[in-house]
């Protein structure tokens, strides 16, 4: 199949009394995503730590406690997802979590659904200061491709969409489309990882979905404000837009935005385009330094 309708969810946090409250607001972003005929489903980097507002004020409020509280409803959510892409047949990035390990570390797993279950995941690789300094999460090793219906997938989890290496491995193994889900409270980290995705949909000629948090939840310690726009970026060539933005949220309300890709373009544009930054990336390493 090389054509997809994909939706990219610009995702408020939420709060939840129980967790049928969550049930609900999952199952409708889902169905109307669906109404769209969306068949991959985005969400961002980080939704998920809305589920600490089920903990009470002592988990939400404490950064560490928060993390292990989440532990509790792993499995229940990871079902929700399964249950939810079966029922529509759909394929769903869902919000990366804050997974476990059995070192007693946290890795920020983004999990990829279908209607069979779990296609895959991929934890963050590098790891923002904040993370690093004051949460303690801990970077993944490894860079994935997964194999969907729709082709190879890579995804570059907010900062890592930053790094171009990361995604120039994945396209190498076969990814055309490359999923970035992001969390960023500030105008210009949004546009840190925007410009980061851009500069990989130009450099791989392929596509980039971003999805990020939005609004304010100053309720939680770790999401508390998030701004961006959910975004599709593609070549900047012949057959897509002049600016690479092939679709983009409006500023002010969360929702999904949606568009067809057609992953056969991919391979038009690096045969025919007016440039070819993907075949020739190998050459900027033949040229001796200054």
């Amino acid at each position: 199949m090389s054509k997809v309708k994909v939706a990219a969810a610009q995702y408020d946090i939420g709060f939840f009394k129980d967790w049928s409250q969550f049930t609900d607001k999952l199952t409708q972003w889902v169905a109307e995503a669906v109404e769209e005929k969306a068949k991959l489903l985005v969400f961002p980097e980080y939704g998920s730590m809305e589920l600490a507002s089920l903990f009470g004020e002592a988990i939400y409020t404490d950064l560490g406690k928060q993390l292990h509280s989440m532990q509790d409803v792993y499995a229940d959510w990871q079902d929700l997802h399964h249950q939810l892409c079966k029922q529509y047949d759909v394929m769903m990035l869902a919000s990366t979590f804050p997974v476990l390990q059995e070192d007693g570390t946290f890795r920020n797993r983004a999990n990829l659904y279908g209607p069979e279950g779990l296609i895959g995941f991929q934890d963050k690789l590098i790891m923002t200061r904040f993370e690093n300094e004051q949460w303690l999460i801990h970077p993944g090793q490894q860079i994935k491709v997964l194999d969907t219906d729709v082709g190879r997938i890579g995804i570059g989890i907010c900062y890592d969409i930053e790094f171009p290496m990361i995604a120039y491995q994945q396209v190498n193994a076969g990814a055309d489309l490359i999923l970035a889900p992001s969390c960023t409270d500030t105008q210009a980290g949004f546009h840190r990882v925007r410009i980061g995705c851009q500069a990989r949909a130009l450099e791989n000629q392929c596509y980039v979905v971003q999805s990020p948090t939005f609004g304010e939840a100053r309720w939680s310690e770790a999401v508390d404000v998030n701004t961006g726009r959910a975004s599709i970026y593609t070549p900047v060539d012949y057959g897509f837009t002049d600016n690479g933005i092939l679709i983009e949220g409006v500023a002010d309300k969360p929702g999904w935005v949606c568009a067809d890709l057609d992953l056969t373009e991919i391979a038009r544009v690096r045969e025919e385009g007016q440039v070819f930054n993907y075949r020739d990336w190998p050459l900027q390493h033949t040229l001796t330094g200054p």
